[in-house]
């Protein structure tokens, strides 16, 4: 687009370049206007003394004039290299002086008429001064000045940049736990030494870093809260529900055995989702290694998706290879996804394997969005939508626990498509191909 100013640098946002820049300007801004008062004030001291020595001299080379006396050196009537400006103003009738080169040289000019009358009248009478040390002085004097200021800048800018870099140190160590807290790490903390000191006064990035510590200690509280619900409640509902489900067996066959059969087997469903949750959340999984076939892996869950859902899922193997995981819990996430793509989606549903990639696609109305910009919400379905909202939560966490990414997605052309990438080495060599 035309008139667009180019875009700075990513590293040019931050705190420290910025801090930086703000402290150049101003030490920059200060030297300068410093530099010029006392470059103005010392040229003005050291003019002043030239022009009263050179107005003296004048004043005494008038009188030998007018009583005819011999002129002292440096002083006589319209000397060479007397600069025009002064010329004309003594033949005005008035005094003047001017600094003006001669003879390669800086001389501090003192002009004025000669006579008021008779022979010397529309003459000028000059003396002239060496000015040459005066301006020595100046110039030393700027020279001075210009490399004091570039030491007191670059002091000001190493001591300015150590301590923004303190700061900015702390506050990335303070955005870095966040970011820990937000992968779900909650036992993260800044554990600034500035806020374990009650007495000890705290900067804002104390504060910031305290604030965090306590918001993640008490978010910490609530899910520990609510885990130990959840965990609980699956628990106390196992009994009483492996009860229910004996009793209904001994339903005699009808239409009503049917449906309570039907929600009891909901139910358990529900609390073993449960308590799978609850394990998930304490992080007490314990991987059972071993090398499997994912296209193998992937017939098997077709084939229980068949039984379960009475619906069939075509299966597209791209590239089949060998991975080492956990096959349950590969065969529970894999289970979920295609359960949730036939229970909200739409036929058809293909699980294809293309490498450590395995991708489940149905040609639905596609995940709301809330759920492919945050992942899937436990209890939570879009609008009528029916399920508990348990199957895509437990997916995710076993993959995480089997090291892999579980993303979700739309197709352009419609469809939910959820893409599991498990962790995998090619191996060297061509491999041989063996079924079960």
């Amino acid at each position: 687009m035309k008139g667009r100013l180019p875009r700075l640098p990513a590293w040019t946002a931050s705190l420290t370049w910025k801090a930086t820049v703000f402290l150049t300007v101003m030490c920059c801004a200060l030297a300068a206007l410093l530099g010029v008062l006392v470059h103005v004030s010392v040229t003005d001291q050291t003019m002043g003394q030239a022009r009263e020595r050179a107005l003296t001299l004048l004043e005494s080379a008038t009188h030998r004039y007018e009583a005819g006396g011999r002129l002292a050196p440096g002083a006589g009537l319209d000397p060479p290299g007397l600069p025009g400006e002064l010329r004309a103003l003594a033949a005005r009738g008035q005094r003047g002086t001017m600094v003006a080169e001669h003879q390669r040289r800086p001389t501090m000019w003192a002009a004025g008429p000669a006579a008021t009358g008779g022979e010397g009248k529309g003459r000028a009478l000059a003396v002239r001064v060496d000015f040459g040390q005066g301006q020595r002085t100046i110039d030393g004097l700027d020279r001075a000045i210009l490399t004091s200021s570039v030491l007191a800048i670059g002091a000001t800018l190493l001591v300015g940049a150590f301590a923004v870099t303190r700061v900015t140190r702390r506050l990335h160590a303070t955005a870095r736990v966040a970011r820990r807290i937000s992968a779900g790490d909650m036992d993260a903390r800044v554990d600034d030494s500035r806020t374990k000191d009650p007495g000890r006064r705290q900067d804002e990035v104390a504060a910031v870093a305290g604030a965090l510590d306590s918001m993640a200690g008490s978010l910490q509280g609530r899910i520990l809260t609510e885990q130990r619900f959840t965990a609980d409640v699956a628990h106390e509902l196992r009994t009483p529900l492996t009860g229910l489900h004996a009793a209904a067996e001994l339903l005699p066959p009808g239409r009503p055995t049917e449906l309570v059969r039907d929600r009891v087997a909901a139910l358990r469903t529900l609390t073993e989702d449960l308590l799978e949750i609850s394990r998930l959340d304490a992080r007490s999984e314990r991987l059972d290694l071993g090398e499997v076939w994912l296209g193998a892996v992937a017939e098997r869950v077709v084939r229980a998706a068949s039984a379960a859902e009475g619906a069939a899922t075509e299966v597209e193997l791209v590239r089949d290879v060998r991975v080492v995981t956990d096959r349950r819990r590969l065969e529970r996430v894999l289970g979920n996804l295609v359960a949730n793509a036939h229970r909200h989606g739409a036929p058809p549903v293909v699980l294809s394997v293309d490498g450590p990639v395995i991708t489940v696609r149905d040609h639905g109305a596609g995940y709301p969005g809330y759920l492919v910009e945050h992942g899937p919400q436990r209890f939570r379905t879009d609008g009528g939508a029916r399920g508990h909202g348990l199957g895509l939560t437990i997916a995710l966490g076993q993959s995480e626990v089997l090291g892999a990414r579980l993303e979700f997605g739309n197709a352009p052309d419609g469809g939910a498509v959820a893409r599991l990438t498990l962790p995998y080495e090619e191996e060297a060599g061509p491999e041989g191909r063996s079924r079960e």
